[in-house]
């Protein structure tokens, strides 16, 4: 029974503060630890420039169907009723002079109709507008996937602060234990008469030292948490305190990862959305330049249609006639004083400034993935480095307190292993944060960025 009461009371806890943050939540958080899956799904669905990445998605499928409208039939009905004043209305007389005045048109007339049109051919714009249209709603979707990667490294990020900066807090809350315990083991001493008063003002110098800072650890955790409620599209209200309630179900952690410079450039060139969309836009800016041309060449429709008018010679407005009409149209510009020629300069100016935008972009993407690669190394390097630190630390601060003890060791050398154990454990914190984010930068490099896999 004895060892149950612990877990016991630890499980009490526990609930009374989720208890508490359920309380305190605005309504939509969430009530228990934000895990970073759930954080990556919660921004697919709330992110705000998520969200407007995919109104420019629909935008563009709006576009594609005006594109698709340019080779699709088009129904058109029409109608009119006109009063003619009598004086604007000529009459012609019969039998001579003095006789009976006929006038062929009344005061009053009406006519309805419906026609379709269908283009038959227009100088190679009907196939150029298809392929626009498919290519159009191609190029949103990969400046939309683009989007995602870059809101989701954001994410990450964040997440990697508020994990940071949580264990940066524990980190100093240690070190200020640590050193408000030397400090009463130090006025202890010095109430024995077994050390001088400097020791004490030495104590209590560090100790204030240190709470700086713990205090400035605290503002960067909330910094930080304000940071990530932002991302993930939550509004905090104004009645909330200065240290919103989220909480979140991860911790600092590395796992292995290898990867070669060679094989992350390859992936990246096949992967990158930013490559696909700039690919993409090359080959509008192409179809431009052909529907441009299209200038040059006549037009022709196919247009039939049904109307019904009043007649003319019944003094009845609802007498009319009725019946279909049909045909082939042909439209061409011979000359338009240089318009088709212009239009034909611009396009081949914005195909040639795409082909350029994409090799450049190939180029940045190398260069991207380069660094992003170097910046990984870096961080595991300096990962491995940190490994021992702590443990080294720890050991040496036992070493010197049991040295101080012993009456072998001075208070400077347990105040620089205290200080020492408090830097190595900072280190190894800030060294994990930095792992893990440039792990997901070459991940977004390499075009891995919308992918969502976590243990």
């Amino acid at each position: 029974m004895k060892l149950l009461r612990p877990f016991l009371t630890l499980t009490t806890a526990f609930a009374l503060v989720t208890a508490v943050l359920a309380a305190d939540a605005p309504a939509g958080w969430p009530t228990a630890p934000l895990a970073l899956k759930d954080a990556l799904e919660l921004t697919l669905t709330r992110n705000p420039t998520i969200l407007k990445g995919k109104q420019d998605i629909e935008e563009a499928y709006g576009l594609a169907i005006q594109l698709r409208g340019v080779v699709t039939p088009k129904l058109n009905a029409s109608g009119a009723y006109n009063i003619i004043d009598e004086g604007k209305i000529e009459k012609v007389p019969f039998g001579g002079v003095g006789g009976p005045a006929i006038a062929f048109q009344k005061d009053q007339n009406w006519n309805a109709g419906i026609n379709v049109s269908q283009p038959l051919y227009a100088g190679g714009k009907l196939s150029s507008s298809l392929r626009s249209a498919r290519l159009t709603k191609e190029a949103a979707l990969a400046n939309y996937e683009a989007l995602v990667a870059d809101t989701l490294l954001e994410v990450r990020t964040a997440y990697q602060d508020v994990l940071l900066a949580a264990e940066q807090i524990v980190t100093q809350e240690a070190s200020t234990e640590l050193l408000g315990k030397e400090l009463a083991d130090t006025k202890r001493r010095y109430d024995a008469g077994t050390v001088p008063r400097f020791n004490v003002l030495r104590a209590e110098v560090e100790l204030a030292n240190a709470k700086p800072k713990l205090f400035r650890a605290r503002s960067a955790h909330r910094i930080a948490k304000n940071n990530l409620a932002t991302l993930l599209g939550w509004n905090i209200p104004t009645n909330t305190g200065v240290d919103i309630p989220l909480t979140l179900a991860g911790k600092l952690a590395s796992e292995p990862y290898e990867t070669d410079l060679a094989s992350a450039i390859a992936k990246a060139l096949q992967h990158r959305p930013e490559i696909t969309a700039r690919r993409l836009n090359e080959k509008l800016r192409k179809e431009d330049v052909t529907q441009a041309k299209s200038g040059y060449l006549p037009a022709v429709n196919a247009v039939a249609g049904y109307g019904w008018v009043s007649r003319n010679f019944s003094p009845s407005l609802a007498d009319e006639v009725h019946g279909w009409s049909a045909g082939v149209q042909l439209n061409w510009d011979i000359w338009d004083f240089g318009v088709t020629q212009g239009k034909v300069a611009v396009a081949k100016a914005r195909q040639e400034s795409a082909r350029i935008d994409t090799d450049d972009t190939f180029c940045r993407i190398e260069q991207e993935v380069r660094t992003a690669h170097s910046n990984f190394l870096e961080a595991k390097e300096v990962l491995e480095s940190q490994a021992k630190v702590i443990e080294e630390g720890e050991e040496a601060l036992r070493l010197a307190n049991a040295r101080a003890e012993a009456g072998s060791g001075t208070q400077l050398d347990v105040l620089s292993a205290q200080t020492a154990l408090t830097d190595s454990r900072t280190t190894y914190s800030q060294a994990l944060r930095d792992y893990t984010v440039a792990r997901a930068r070459l991940d977004r490099a390499t075009g891995e960025g919308t992918k969502i896999q976590l243990n």
